[in-house]
């Protein structure tokens, strides 16, 4: 007897200006609500209460950083092309925690500066890391805290980036254009429409406090949610190395 699947939800979430937003969807496409949450744990905790949720963040710190940051960010960027530069190099735990706290430094450019020297000192090729991807380490402590101590967590949120998951869903060829521009989202939602995403979902209007790209990628994320439910998403790299605490370091698409 195939068994029934009305009452799964799973999550795609993207980080957005007020927090997070979360789209989410049956396992057929259907797309339920969209919010914007302030706190990721959230959506973990919403009445749909998703057995799948991936996110656009990433997920496991190394103590040392590889060369050019950890082997998932490595292994996609030659995948998506033009779009590489979206793909920001993650460092050292300790680089990131650094960068985090604004408690103890509260200045932003001082703590920038500190968190990259630590960077390069936990770096094997003594490189740090860039000015955009700094300014998501709140969002990166805010998910690796929880999922360390919340450990049944750890088996329903996995870690993708939506440029290597349209990436995947265009036949694995990269998308051209800026995820911005007109013809950027255009493309993007006809990819997500072809992946048998609702089509109410896909021309929706984003909620208060995130933008139409940032729906696109929650809804990206959670196609990759639904193939990872079904089996045919993969790891990069495969198979996932673990973190210190036992968090999986890889890109799901």
């Amino acid at each position: 007897m195939r068994k029934s699947t009305d009452n799964v939800w799973l999550a795609g979430v993207d980080g957005c200006p007020r927090g997070w937003i979360a789209a989410f969807v049956r396992p057929s496409g259907e797309v339920g609500r969209v919010k914007v949450f302030k706190h990721f744990i959230e959506i973990l905790e919403q009445i749909e209460h998703p057995s799948l949720v991936v996110v656009d963040i990433p997920i496991g710190l190394p103590k040392y950083s590889p060369p050019k940051g950890r082997l998932a960010e490595g292994q996609i960027r030659p995948l998506i092309g033009a779009r590489r530069s979206s793909v920001f190099r993650v460092p050292s735990r300790s680089a990131v925690y650094v960068g985090e706290d604004a408690t103890s430094i509260p200045n932003d450019a001082k703590r920038y500066k500190k968190a990259r020297g630590i960077a390069r000192k936990t770096s094997i090729d003594r490189k740090a890391f860039s000015k955009q991807g700094f300014y998501l380490f709140p969002k990166i402590v805010e998910v690796d805290k929880l999922l360390r101590a919340n450990r049944q967590f750890v088996r329903r949120v996995y870690e993708t980036h939506p440029e290597v998951a349209f990436w995947r869903l265009n036949d694995e060829r990269e998308l051209k254009h800026n995820k911005k521009s007109a013809a950027g989202i255009k493309l993007r939602k006809k990819i997500l429409i072809e992946a048998d995403v609702t089509l109410e979902g896909v021309k929706s209007q984003p909620p208060p406090g995130a933008k139409v790209d940032d729906l696109l990628d929650a809804l990206a994320c959670a196609v990759i949610a639904i193939r990872i439910r079904s089996k045919k998403a993969k790891p990069f790299p495969n198979p996932p190395p673990c973190d210190a605490y036992g968090l999986r370091m890889a890109i799901w698409a």
